[in-house]
């Protein structure tokens, strides 16, 4: 029987790569100046274990927040699946860099921009490094972070790869209520398509976005048209995002076929392999982008039972051509279907993408997927309850 990992270490994030098109996860660096893989602002272990009157991450050594059990990023990268899959078979990684609580030694204060900006320079300059040194593809990474200055951050760092901003800011301190209390004014105020032309003229790669303006009721409350995932409401969502890559946080499995079927990539927190039928009434596809499914395969999943889903998944997974073995004619075909499908428009040339093409083993940019959040799934705090074998 499978059993959840705790998010971001090793183990959930290498099942997850393998699971899904990718996988999502947090850096922050290090009092040292490395970089570990850590969502909080707090050290995620019992207060028992820490030795610092000072909870936060960037006041650990690399050595101090392994020893407790967290991972760093070069030992991701240093682990064989994990690399073979990130680097030769067009998976996605997903790499929120985290800001540090404003009241740590390195924090900057609450009002101190440039500290925040160089702070994040800095970790994505060191992220970099490692992701160069292991030739992971640009196409196969992006860089996001809640931080008003990441346009400025990314072009005062020495990367070449894709990024975005995760809107509504949400700053890096108080509880998750608070947080969104204070996320509300700009969500309101922001419709969908605004968030699109944001991103889109501010040379960002791809739109993050919550799954807030896609559902009911409360897609309805920003102003501007409504966007959604089926009826009128997905044909705005379609008119607005053109193709534009839209990464949705959290997709729960009871609208995860829906909001593929809309052209949106999902960032999931289920990657239990025994869960084959989805809450919708549908066979559940983990790999729409890396193994994709072709006009009749497809029809074939969408016409699944709850009795017959097990056989029709076997047979598929047998059969599905894996993107990174597909021929050109094959690429072609697939990447006619989805355009039709999704109405993709040219990609900016500001990002540095190819368009219309995929490279090598990667997918097209715009191609839709579902993504492992946190690795295998968000778990609960503390993350580590004592020391987690990687």
């Amino acid at each position: 029987m499978w059993e959840q990992a705790p998010e971001n270490t090793l183990e959930s994030l290498r099942h997850a790569i393998g699971f899904h098109d990718g996988i999502e996860f947090d850096l922050r660096l290090t009092a040292d100046g490395e970089v570990i893989i850590h969502h909080d602002a707090d050290v995620s272990v019992p207060k028992s274990m820490l030795t610092s009157s000072k909870p936060w991450v960037e006041h650990y050594t690399l050595d101090e927040l392994e020893s407790f059990g967290f991972c760093s990023f070069r030992s991701l990268l240093e682990d064989a699946t994990v690399r073979e899959q990130w680097r030769d078979h067009g998976k996605m990684g997903c790499v929120e860099l985290k800001r540090p609580h404003p009241k740590s030694d390195v924090g900057g204060g609450y009002f101190g921009f440039s500290s925040h900006k160089k702070h994040i320079t800095t970790l994505i300059n060191t992220a970099d490094a490692l992701l160069n040194e292991f030739e992971i593809p640009n196409q196969n990474t992006v860089y996001y972070a809640f931080h008003k200055g990441m346009k400025s951050s990314i072009e005062a760092a020495s990367t070449q790869r894709p990024w975005a901003e995760l809107l509504p800011y949400i700053p890096p301190f108080g509880t998750r209520q608070s947080k969104r209390l204070r996320a509300l004014p700009h969500f309101l105020t922001h419709s969908f398509s605004r968030l699109v032309n944001h991103h889109r003229t501010s040379g960002a790669s791809m739109i993050p976005a919550a799954i807030e303006y896609f559902v009911p009721p409360i897609n309805k409350l920003p102003l501007g048209k409504k966007v959604g995932l089926s009826g009128k409401s997905a044909l705005n969502l379609q008119a607005a995002q053109g193709g534009f890559p839209v990464y949705v946080w959290p997709t729960k499995p009871d609208i995860e076929h829906r909001l593929q079927a809309a052209g949106l990539t999902g960032l999931t927190d289920q990657a239990d392999p025994n869960l084959t039928w989805l809450p919708s009434g549908h066979a559940r596809w983990t790999r729409p982008a890396t193994l994709p499914l072709d006009e009749e395969q497809r029809t074939t999943l969408e016409n699944a039972t709850k009795e017959n889903h097990l056989d029709i998944l076997k047979e598929l997974n047998a059969n599905v051509v894996p993107w990174m073995e597909c021929d050109a004619s094959s690429r072609a075909s697939l990447m006619a279907m989805w355009s039709k499908r999704w109405q993709w428009q040219d990609l900016p040339s500001s990002i540095g993408l190819p368009d219309g093409h995929a490279e090598g083993s990667s997918p097209p940019w715009q191609a839709v997927r579902l993504i492992g959040h946190r690795g295998s799934g968000k778990t609960p705090r503390p993350v580590l309850q004592n020391h987690h074998s990687m």
